[in-house]
């Protein structure tokens, strides 16, 4: 029996275990955050895959079966080398799922010009994951994509709803808008992005959809386990949640407290 598993790097994927505990909130959760190593977004894809390998370990360690990488940066830089090499090699009854696939799945049909534009970490556009996942199911869509590198710090220090966040929201929708303005509706590629979507929304041309990850995760996961009955007999069913960092645990709880609009209940760890 066990739990399901959820990482990232820091505070962002909060955003998408809200919307999976509210879909599925009967299971069990251990929330897992390497803030003391975050942000991500801007490391090598030898670092990102190592420390989310190692982040993946301690949950498996903590009792998980099934992990999501609620991150994208961690599922494009480390989610195939961790499903194709160490699943197999560990465990094969182990699961580790990723957001960018359940997020390109639903595109085509939220998109009316085919034009699509990324929002990002500098990690995750220069992977060029969405990019190859898109053109993979939808040859016929255009993908731009636009690294945005101060948006993270502006969520992770709580600046989010500050003046100054409007200036580095602004340049980057007015610039991605510039290199193809056919676009009609722009995913949110970073977890943490969902908490300045007053201030996209505030800079977006009419007629532009802001597509957000979190529901779309949750309804993937919600039809995963349906697909794979094998995977939810196993997971235990006893509401409860566990919150894990690798940082400072006043630190987390009084951030996770912005996220999840609830306090919490904060566990530090070490993982190596």
């Amino acid at each position: 029996m066990a739990t399901i598993g959820i990482f990232d790097s820091g505070y962002g994927g909060l955003t998408i275990f809200n919307k999976i505990q509210d879909t599925l909130p009967q299971y069990d959760y251990i929330y897992l955050g390497d803030n003391a190593r975050a942000p991500y977004g801007t490391r090598s894809f030898e670092v990102v895959y190592r420390f989310t390998r190692q982040a993946v370990m301690r949950l498996f360690e903590e009792g998980c079966r099934l992990v999501i990488l609620a991150c994208n940066t961690a599922s494009a830089k480390a989610l195939r080398n961790i499903q194709q090499k160490d699943l197999p090699l560990l465990d094969p009854s182990l699961r580790v799922l990723g957001v960018i696939r359940p997020t390109v799945e639903a595109i085509d049909r939220i998109s009316r010009t085919k034009h699509i534009g990324i929002l990002g970490t500098t990690g995750t556009i220069s992977s060029q994951s969405y990019t190859i996942e898109i053109n993979h199911l939808f040859p016929h869509i255009t993908v731009t994509g636009e690294a945005c590198p101060m948006w993270v710090p502006l969520v992770e220090n709580n600046e989010f709803t500050s003046p100054g966040a409007d200036y580095f929201v602004k340049k980057h929708i007015e610039h991605i808008l510039s290199l193809d303005p056919a676009i009609d509706t722009l995913i949110l590629g970073c977890t943490h992005y969902p908490l300045l979507s007053d201030k996209i929304k505030a800079v977006l041309p009419p007629g532009i959809t802001l597509f957000a990850q979190g529901e779309r995760v949750a309804e993937s996961l919600a039809d995963y386990l349906l697909r794979h009955p094998e995977i939810n007999e196993r997971l235990t069913q006893k509401a409860s949640r566990r919150f894990l960092t690798t940082e400072s645990v006043d630190k987390f709880a009084e951030t996770a407290s912005v996220f999840l609009h609830q306090s919490v209940d904060v566990e530090h760890v070490s993982i190596h």
